[in-house]
């Protein structure tokens, strides 16, 4: 395999503005896919090279629906963009199956036990997840010049799929935000009079208004406590914390604060989405603040209420 080719691979991703995980994860699947055929180029191989590969992550591997998709979406990809040849018809392998799952959500005093004993450099990102449905990229991702006071919103940039939208934002967050910003004011200057301050910036923006790169509305609002080399451009950033470190602490607060279930960082998303529905809310103005496209993603939510032609009362509550 060339690295010329897997060059290729990444400046087209750049080009068509994927993410820098949507970027590692389909070098990654690529280059699996590549392996796995002994090293043939994607020149040489087609759909039944492709259905012959999803067809092992799913019988022999045992990969979940959601990792087999995802090796389909990096092999379309690369034969669209930079084979030129469409796929066509894969629809021969064999498929992971995907069981229907009712998500985990967390009670309002599970919610309130868990922010009890979190520790207080990650309180606020789960405040945010739970009190604004983010998601946990989403949240990490969001820069001082997206939040709103005046009108108490917070604009999430390239969402899921690319898409912007606009969410609340929880009135008592307002003061621990603002503290949050002066911190991060703080690493700025830092920065600044030690000859850095530049922050990623999406679409080559930095490069168009380099003044706007070492701004302070740009910077990251969860911005990590040291800089480190930003790896699409080389240089020397103050980044965002690592994802990896809210998910250990998720972990640790729950088992710290006796919850029995299976949570994550987006269970707090799911949480959020089930409140605003206990609470009366209009289900189109859920799906809107989550940013789902399809109504049905947000009617998930209607059966953990018992909303969802299920509300039956078991004959036993009469004895």
């Amino acid at each position: 395999m060339s690295v010329r080719f897997m060059d290729s691979v990444r400046n087209t991703l750049r080009v068509k503005r994927y993410s820098y995980q949507t970027e590692k994860s389909y070098c990654y699947w690529i280059k699996y896919y590549i392996r796995y055929h002994n090293m043939r180029h994607p020149n040489e191989m087609g759909p039944d090279h492709v259905m012959q590969f999803l067809t092992y992550l799913a019988v022999q591997r045992h990969v979940s629906a959601s990792t087999q998709n995802q090796a389909l979406n990096a092999l379309n990809f690369l034969y669209v963009q930079i084979v030129g040849r469409p796929l066509g018809d894969v629809r021969k392998a064999a498929r992971a199956k995907k069981p229907p799952r009712i998500p985990v959500v967390f009670e309002r005093h599970e919610i309130k036990a868990l922010f009890d004993v979190v520790h207080p450099d990650h309180k606020l990102p789960f405040q945010l997840m739970y009190g604004s449905g983010l998601r946990l990229m989403e949240c990490l991702r969001l820069r001082i010049k997206d939040i709103d006071f005046y009108r108490k919103t917070i604009i999430v940039r390239s969402g899921k799929g690319g898409k912007d939208r606009i969410t609340l934002l929880p009135e008592p967050l307002i003061p621990t935000i603002e503290l949050k910003i002066n911190q991060v004011s703080h690493y700025h200057r830092a920065d600044l009079d030690a000859g850095f301050g530049e922050v990623w910036m999406p679409d080559a923006l930095a490069r168009k208004y380099p003044s706007e790169a070492v701004s302070l509305h740009w910077q990251y609002l969860f911005a990590s406590h040291k800089r480190s080399i930003e790896p699409r451009s080389g240089k020397e950033m103050r980044h965002h914390i690592d994802d990896s470190t809210l998910q250990r602490a998720i972990k640790k607060a729950i088992q710290k604060a006796c919850i029995y279930k299976k949570g994550s960082c987006h269970t707090l998303r799911h949480s959020f989405a089930t409140h605003l529905l206990d609470d009366g809310y209009d289900i189109r103005t859920v799906q809107e603040l989550l940013g789902h496209k399809d109504l049905k993603t947000t009617q998930i939510y209607t059966h953990v209420l018992n909303r969802g032609g299920h509300s039956v009362h078991s004959p036993l509550n009469k004895l």
